[in-house]
């Protein structure tokens, strides 16, 4: 078994970045913005960052492709492996001052064909945002192909975008082939399937040399009409979404899809949580308050902004928490899930 395991936030310089990355004690890259730091990630050693390390306890200084090679059971358990073994997860923080591209990621037919590239479904919940901050996910359901290209050659791409305007707790749920861009003014935690390979489409008509498109790659990607959607709702917002309240803790499921669920629980009384062999693992995110993460062989508190891995077989442990406390719950997925 293992205990709770944390990990050393990997920083990203982002053009679009803005500053509140700092105020969840993430690390900084001196003379440049952050714009993502990547919380728990088992990319390959193509991608230059792209792996976690593990931060205190027992396992100190491990990377995730050593604790899932060496620990594979205990970790993974029965949860479905990310295609190349690794990881089925990567978990980040985005924090956005300026619009992000449109842009898409490669579905399972081009990550079939082209053995560099990686399905890349994601979502996002809105941790905090400013007034009015807006999200854009998916072509409108009636623009055909050749009405989308035109636009964006006319660089009036927006025109044909669904958006939504955001509050703190909504979820974004995008599958791949769909475009999307995540809004200026918004702090977001962001769940996805291992990969880095994204395909810009439409930059907002900023020309920057320094951030090409990528319109060959994405028309092999992109989905119009109805095949954007895969069953799973593509917004929903905090305030609608399903709830449940017990033992002092509100549960809120925003999102159940193919490769992971997404939960928001806010701690209503001081609680304590002990935790049950599941067979697949979790990831908890902190978002305000403190939780504190007790097992056999290491104990710690977990912040806002902290990012908590509770592995698939887990040593006799409890998570504890104060009124007030929010944190993000992500559950690996596993051929159970097909099942039921």
């Amino acid at each position: 078994m293992l205990p709770f395991l944390r990990f050393i936030p990997i920083a990203k310089e982002r053009s679009w970045a803005a500053t509140r990355l700092a105020s969840f004690g993430k690390p900084t890259i001196p003379g440049a913005r952050v714009g993502e730091t990547w919380e728990l990630s088992d990319l390959p050693d193509s991608i230059a960052g792209g792996q976690s390390r593990v931060d205190g306890g027992p396992f100190a200084g491990c990377s995730m492709r050593e604790l899932r090679t060496q620990r594979r059971d205990d970790l993974l358990g029965v949860a479905t492996p990310a295609p190349d073994g690794a990881f089925p997860l990567l978990m980040k923080f985005l924090d956005a001052a300026d619009n992000l591209s449109l842009q898409v990621h490669p579905d399972a037919a081009y990550a079939a064909s082209h053995p560099d590239a990686h399905l890349k479904t994601e979502a996002w919940i809105i941790v905090a945002c400013e007034p009015g901050a807006r999200v854009y996910r998916g072509i409108r359901p009636s623009t055909t192909r050749e009405q989308f290209a035109a636009a964006l050659h006319e660089g009036h791409a927006l025109e044909h975008i669904e958006s939504y305007q955001v509050a703190a707790g909504d979820c974004i749920y995008l599958p791949s082939g769909v475009c999307h861009a995540l809004g200026g003014g918004i702090l977001a935690a962001e769940v996805q399937t291992p990969s880095d390979t994204t395909f810009r489409v439409w930059d907002w008509n900023r020309n920057d040399p320094k951030r090409p498109l990528h319109l060959e790659q994405a028309w092999q990607c992109m989905k119009f009409g109805h095949e954007q959607e895969d069953g799973v709702a593509g917004f929903v917002s905090a305030a609608t979404a399903p709830r449940r309240e017990a033992a002092g803790i509100v549960t809120r499921r925003l999102c159940r899809g193919r490769f992971f669920t997404v939960e928001s629980l806010e701690i209503i009384d001081d609680t304590a949580i002990a935790f049950e062999q599941t067979g697949v693992p979790e990831v908890w995110m902190t978002l305000a308050g403190q939780s504190r993460w007790s097992s056999a062989s290491d104990s710690f508190d977990a912040s806002a902004g902290a990012t908590v891995l509770r592995p698939a077989r887990v040593e006799s442990a409890t998570m504890s928490a104060s009124a007030g406390t929010r944190l993000l719950r992500f559950i690996c997925a596993s051929p159970l899930d097909r099942a039921t």
